[in-house]
């Protein structure tokens, strides 16, 4: 299917916790350990200089009345012409050697001219195949979205759902109403980072013109370059955020711009006013940082003492290339460790500890998760745990017959017995080596075939065991809900059928119904309580009522956060399918009903 390629009170905005354990909802807070809550001295402003008074005879412009022309230059005084005065030069460059000394560091600045700036009644980047148009969320009222999307705690159960929520918050969209379109960047862009997505979220940060940022833009802003470890996208805002923000972080930020920059003398005393806001680990990442510049000064930096791990910590030590200790990770949020499997900077081994979480969550494709392991075959490492996946991967593909690849592929999925994420992101790895295996008769592994090429929405392969499988089987199942040209009616007989499992049973019922296959009488005869409401069930039907796919995928992530799918209700993948269906993203609706029988 097409979409088997993707990869979502009104307080100010929230920033990362300061041990990185989660991120913070509500109250800004800063980014830095203690130490850092201490503003920096003032710098002294020179006194301003009264300016010299203009003319009587000057003329105002106003729009009503027009301004005098100008009178003629008056003719220079006959004679000679002035001899130059004789100016030194360097003999390399032919610049003058008594030239002014350069500005200060980050007094400079480029404005865009208005034909090339971007207008914040629409912000985000242009995709290779879109989920929504442009007004996705309607009438809706900006504040109401807004609130919505800080409140989620991210992760999201689902993969397919934080798949589709991603493509919404980076595509282009049109700004709501009643918010500012760099406040509602901000706030696409720090949800993003909480699932995890950190290029896509320094992308939504950047497709907002410097002159335009917010101070919430500031904020995220920085999150974003330090999720992808990418100091330099904090250096053209620095300056102007240290005007705006109370973040000490962006002391640091110019002392370590200014070092980058090969400007020593301007770094100097950058870093002496920002060694009163930092110290220990926090201020040594920085002064790293700072002397790959012209300085060329190395700091050691010891994580032996270092209590816990934070985006600033794990953004400097990423972009410096230093080993963060794996036990560091432990107390952070999973977010971090997604930001981790995305990063260049990091060995394709060191990578794909976390991949295949990650894959289940939407964070990586079967194709980008098949090229991950790709690497790790080809790179000079050997005997990890990762070479040993990539290995078997290799066997899924090429074994000379089609018990080798099923051995293989059984292999894999059996591996993965850290817990159900691992297990369904084994699913995502195998797809395609599962959709090369022939269609034969009944095996035992057709029911794990089919799921591992419906969690990456190769449904069209998985449809040519539909005349294999057995009826009331796991396949059997997926099938009848992957199915994009089905329609066909169940009815309770059917449910009864599939009784793998009764919580699989209930996510069935609940899915069918959803997709308008079962009469939502019979769902309710098997547990799932389509009748009951509250207010989530009401906002998202009225969502979907009102033609609002962009609320719908905001509200089905707002549903669904759990990280662990018996943490999901069969009441919440019946609304979720079902609005997803109303809205006419019928696709995603079916991967999801899909998904939820899987993972139970």
């Amino acid at each position: 299917m097409a979409i088997s390629r993707v990869k979502t009170g009104l307080s100010a905005f929230a920033l990362l916790a300061i041990g990185g354990a989660a991120f913070a909802q509500q109250k800004p807070e800063s980014i830095l350990p203690p130490g850092f809550d201490q503003p920096p001295a003032p710098t002294p402003r020179p006194a301003p200089t009264r300016a010299a008074p203009a003319p009587a005879s000057a003329p105002t412009s106003s729009a009503a009345t027009p301004v005098a022309a100008a009178p003629a230059p008056a003719a220079p005084p006959s004679g000679a012409a002035p001899v130059p005065t004789p100016v030194a030069t360097d003999p390399v460059t032919g610049l003058p050697l008594n030239a002014p000394p350069p500005p200060p560091f980050g007094s400079v600045h480029y404005a865009l001219p208005d034909s090339s700036r971007r207008s914040l009644d629409q912000v985000g980047i242009m995709p290779a195949d879109g989920v929504v148009n442009p007004r996705a969320f309607g009438a809706a009222d900006g504040r109401y979205i807004e609130a919505l999307m800080r409140s989620t705690q991210a992760p999201i159960a689902s993969r397919w759902v934080s798949i589709a929520l991603r493509r919404l918050l980076a595509e282009p969209l049109d700004t709501p109403r009643n918010v500012n379109g760099a406040d509602f960047a901000a706030e696409r862009a720090f949800l993003l980072l909480r699932m995890g997505e950190s290029v896509m979220g320094r992308a939504i940060v950047q497709s907002v013109d410097p002159q335009d940022y917010t101070p919430k833009l500031y904020q995220v802003a920085m999150q974003a370059a330090l999720a992808t470890g990418d100091v330099g996208a904090m250096c053209p805002l620095a300056t102007d955020a240290v005007k705006v923000s109370d973040e000490p972080a962006w002391v640091l930020a110019r002392a370590m711009c200014a070092g980058l920059s090969s400007s020593p003398s301007q770094a100097k005393p950058l870093m002496a006013q920002a060694q009163r806001v930092a110290t220990g680990i926090d201020l040594l990442l920085a002064q790293k940082i700072a002397g790959k510049g012209s300085n060329r000064q190395d700091v050691t930096i010891e994580w032996a003492s270092v209590p816990g791990l934070n985006s600033w910590r794990y953004g400097l030590a990423t972009a410096a290339g230093e080993d963060i200790p794996d036990e560091l990770f432990a107390n952070t949020g999973v977010q971090m460790r997604y930001w981790q499997v995305l990063s260049p900077h990091l060995a394709p081994t060191k990578r794909a500890q976390y991949a295949e979480l990650a894959a289940a969550q939407g964070v990586l494709s079967n194709a980008a998760l098949v090229d991950l392991y790709g690497l790790v075959d080809a790179g000079d490492e050997t005997g990890t745990g990762a070479n040993a996946i990539a290995s078997d991967l290799k066997n899924a593909y090429s074994a000379s017959s089609r018990d080798g690849r099923l051995d293989a592929l059984r292999g894999l999925w059996k591996g993965a017995d850290v817990g159900e994420p691992a297990h369904y992101g084994r699913l995502v790895l195998t797809a395609r080596a599962a959709g090369r295996v022939p269609v034969a008769g009944a095996t035992d592994g057709s029911d794990d075939l089919i799921a591992s090429m419906i969690s990456a929405g190769m449904d069209g392969s998985a449809l040519r065991w539909r005349n294999i499988v057995a009826r009331g089987s796991l396949g059997w199942a997926l099938i009848a809900l992957a199915d994009p040209n089905n329609a066909a009616r169940y009815a309770s007989g059917d449910v009864g059928a599939f009784s793998v499992s009764a919580e699989k049973q209930k996510m069935f019922a609940a899915g069918l119904a959803g997709l308008g296959r079962l009469d939502t009488g019979v769902a309710q005869s098997y547990g799932v309580d389509v009748a009951g409401e509250n207010s989530w069930t009401r906002a998202i039907d009225r969502a979907a009522a009102e033609g609002r796919p962009g609320e719908v995928l905001v509200l089905s992530a707002v549903g669904m956060q759990t990280t662990d799918w018996h943490g999901v209700s069969p009441q919440a993948v019946f609304h979720v399918v079902n609005a997803l269906r109303v809205v006419g993203l019928t696709g995603w609706a079916r991967m999801v009903a899909a998904e939820a029988v899987t993972r139970v």
